[in-house]
């Protein structure tokens, strides 16, 4: 007979590391939520911009006064501060650094406010002219929102950390129409692991959020590419110095942007301040460097670039973006990096041109190249940047330059700056360390319920002999023993018990004393149900215990033990599976 599936059916079989089908699913519903979210936010950026930007042009700062273009990031950095003015300090925290964040330390557990942060944050810091981009709220959005499917439905937590990487792919597909650089950027920026149980339900949400943003914006990329190629393999020796030069600069960019203990000294009000006049002074006479530079980067793609204009995007660009992020303004960096990349790529090109005219590549393959590396150098995610550029050019043979002019860069910039990327940096500057351990990260993909002996049963202390066959009959691996005092209970197994009563030295006995009997037995501490093993591992070692109880609530107030973990248990699986 059919058996009707059940929420708890499926709760228990996201436990298990191989839950594709159930994970599957969650895509699905992460890519919808996540490319409806992203739809959303742009439709507010949108609707902000027709209040004052020329044209209702989010991207508009050049049509804008020099007045009004130095006050709207004065104005921005105010009110940013404002909002964060009260809130605590962790709730400040916000973007793809938050999200590795709480994926590794929190199990991919999302706070609202932080989330709601993000909202404000995020496009305020766009539509006030600082140097910032959409990828990051867009992530953080798609994957706090991922998370709380999870919870809501009070899913294992090993799926959660699947949703945060949903989220995470949807976002970044949903905003650059890139769904395969979705999936790679997630896994290798944010997840830091590559697994098919990962892979095919990135993969999906990925798709999914692409799709729900095409059916609002259409099937055309963040930006227009045109179609180019590289002229001669005489350019792959510039491209290696073009490439090298940008790893020096990505490498400066995110030791530039680790808050420093001068720094540290300076009022909250006076570095937003310094923030907001920086970008003012600038945009007086080169607006450029203000918002996404989506338009900036448009017109280096069809060769209309002017060189002090390039010069101020490539550098200035990086800098004041770099300054937000170290005097604590929490702002998007992928944007600016791409824009600022295509624009050191531009000079280079140019330059290139002058010293080898008729044979040099388009300035173009230089400025997409460009992009790449930069992307890949800061963030040190070369397969994320080769697939961004690849999907973005739609053509495959600017990946043999691609390649080659990544590799340099990510090298140039992790061995001359000791640079592990931008946010694994960032949170190292905080005491914080992203990179998990192999055995940690293994037992984080598998919940507790899929290990757990379920065989257990409730006892009292006292325990009359009919109580004890009664108990004994239902089979029972483990007793746990319940304690009057408030203490945690006590484990013990239950052929201890019952090889007791099959004792001729006890056959007269009518009352056990659970805890005075002879037999083995064990402290206990409790864990979730919705726990990792990584969690119950580090709980054991914690409270120094050897087995853990495993509850949750069935009511208000009212605990239920479900099974029983123990160290071994977790050992075992770690080395069979």
């Amino acid at each position: 007979m059919f058996k009707r599936p059940s929420l708890e059916s499926f709760r228990r079989r996201l436990a298990s590391v191989d839950a594709l089908p159930q994970l599957c699913v969650l895509g699905v519903l992460s890519g919808v939520l996540t490319g409806g979210l992203m739809v959303g936010f742009r439709g507010l950026l949108e609707l902000g911009a027709l209040a004052f930007m020329p044209g209702g042009d989010p991207e508009a700062f050049e049509r804008l006064a020099g007045p009004v273009r130095v006050v709207l990031p004065l104005m921005a950095v105010g009110l940013i501060g404002v909002w964060l003015w009260r809130m605590p300090n962790g709730a400040g925290k916000i973007g793809i650094g938050h999200v590795i964040e709480r994926l590794t330390y929190h199990q991919g557990k999302m706070p609202l406010r932080n989330w709601m942060t993000q909202w404000w944050v995020g496009l305020v810091a766009l539509l006030g002219g600082l140097s910032a981009g959409r990828e990051g709220p867009a992530i953080h959005l798609g994957a706090a929102a991922s998370s709380w499917i999870g919870q809501t439905m009070r899913l294992p937590h090993n799926s959660l950390r699947v949703l945060v990487g949903c989220g995470t792919a949807a976002g970044i597909a949903a905003s650059f129409n890139t769904p395969i650089a979705g999936v790679i950027f997630a896994m290798e920026v944010v997840m830091m692991e590559y697994t098919i149980t990962g892979f095919m339900p990135v993969i999906l949400a990925s798709t999914t959020g692409a799709v729900v943003s095409q059916l609002a914006y259409g099937s055309q990329p963040a930006f227009s590419v045109p179609s180019v190629q590289l002229a001669s393999l005489f350019d792959l020796p510039w491209i290696a110095v073009t490439a090298l030069l940008i790893g020096l600069v990505a490498g400066a960019f995110v030791r530039l942007a680790k808050p420093a203990t001068w720094q540290t000294r300076w009022p909250v009000w006076g570095r937003f301040l310094a923030v907001g006049l920086a970008v003012g002074a600038v945009a007086w006479w080169y607006p450029q460097v203000q918002g996404m530079g989506y338009d900036s980067l448009e017109r280096m793609l069809v060769g209309e670039p002017a060189l002090d204009v390039l010069i101020v995007v490539a550098l200035g660009k990086l800098a004041l973006t770099a300054l937000a992020i170290a005097f604590g303004v929490p702002v998007s960096i992928i944007g600016p990096i791409l824009v600022a990349g295509a624009a050191f790529g531009t000079l280079c090109g140019l330059l290139w041109a002058t010293l080898l005219p008729g044979l040099a590549s388009s300035p173009v393959v230089f400025s997409l190249l460009g992009m790449a590396a930069m992307m890949g150098a800061v963030l040190q995610a070369p397969l994320a940047a080769l697939m961004a550029l690849l999907e973005l050019t739609h053509n495959s043979s600017i990946l043999l330059p691609g390649m080659l002019a990544v590799v340099i860069a990510v090298l140039v910039s992790r061995q001359g700056y000791h640079c592990s990327g931008f946010f694994i940096s960032t949170l190292d500057s905080q005491g914080l360390h992203p990179l998990q351990r192999p055995l940690m990260q293994a037992l984080s993909r598998v919940a507790v319920p899929a290990v757990m002996e379920r065989s257990v049963a409730r006892a009292p202390r006292i325990l009359t002999r009919a109580q004890a066959q009664e108990l004994l009959a239902g089979k029972p691996t483990w007793l746990v023993i319940t304690r009057e005092d408030g203490k945690p209970p006590v484990g013990l197994k239950a052929a201890g018990l019952a090889r007791l009563m099959l004792d001729e030295q006890w056959q007269d006995e009518t009352r056990f004393d659970l805890l005075e009997i002879p037999g083995q037995r064990v402290d206990m501490a409790p864990i979730g149900l919705q726990a990792t093993l990584s969690e119950a591992f580090e709980q054991l070692n914690k409270q120094g215990v050897d087995v853990l109880y495993v509850e949750h609530t069935t009511a208000p107030l009212i605990r239920k033990i479900s099974g029983i973990i123990t160290r071994d248990a977790i050992e075992n699986y770690y080395r069979y599976k």
